[in-house]
């Protein structure tokens, strides 16, 4: 194995360990890989958050075999996505074995009232840095320039319109959303 390999399985074992809250909960971890490798880029990750809300599966096992194959080939995709889940399969076998067991302990319970607003808070901050780096140019010279209006103006027409037809199927809006980009070339 190469040291891309052990780069691999280290960056997305510790991802998976500690990315706690799910799929968005990935994305400062996903970012801090962009910005020590070259397995992809930061824009590569915004573009990897929009299919992976398009397509089946989590953006963390979509991102970790999209960076292990442009890293190492199909192997190096294997190797990073296998790395990204192991943690959570033992944490929760072995969960899972004993929480019959201490389902009524006052600190399991206690431990768990205060783990869901500690995953809220991972999941607001990386939505959070998504709306920064989509809606707003970071680093533009002038308030004019750090204004994204396009983006702006779809993001505000797709929540309004999420928010008055919430009985759609949530793939209208993403699909919308691609013919909008090839329409207004943006």
């Amino acid at each position: 194995m190469t040291p891309t390999f052990f780069q691999l399985i280290y960056e997305f074992l510790k991802t998976g360990l500690f990315a706690v809250g799910g799929g968005m909960a990935t994305v400062p971890f996903l970012k801090e890989i962009a910005r020590n490798y070259s397995w992809f880029t930061e824009n590569e990750l915004l573009d990897m958050i929009a299919v992976s809300e398009s397509t089946p599966g989590p953006i963390g096992v979509n991102m970790a075999t999209y960076a292990g194959f442009r890293a190492a080939g199909p192997l190096g995709a294997l190797c990073s996505t296998l790395s990204l889940i192991a943690p959570s399969i033992i944490i929760i076998l072995i969960i899972s074995r004993m929480m019959r067991q201490f389902q009524e302990n006052k600190l399991v319970q206690h431990a768990f009232y205060c783990l869901r607003p500690a995953s809220a808070g991972l999941i607001i901050g990386a939505m959070a840095s998504i709306y920064h780096e989509t809606l707003f140019h970071p680093g533009a010279a002038s308030f004019a320039a750090w204004l994204n209006v396009p983006a702006l103006i779809l993001f505000a027409l797709f929540f309004a319109g999420v928010l008055r037809f919430q009985k759609l199927h949530p793939i209208v809006f993403i699909a919308l959303g691609a013919v909008c980009g090839v329409i207004l070339k943006l």
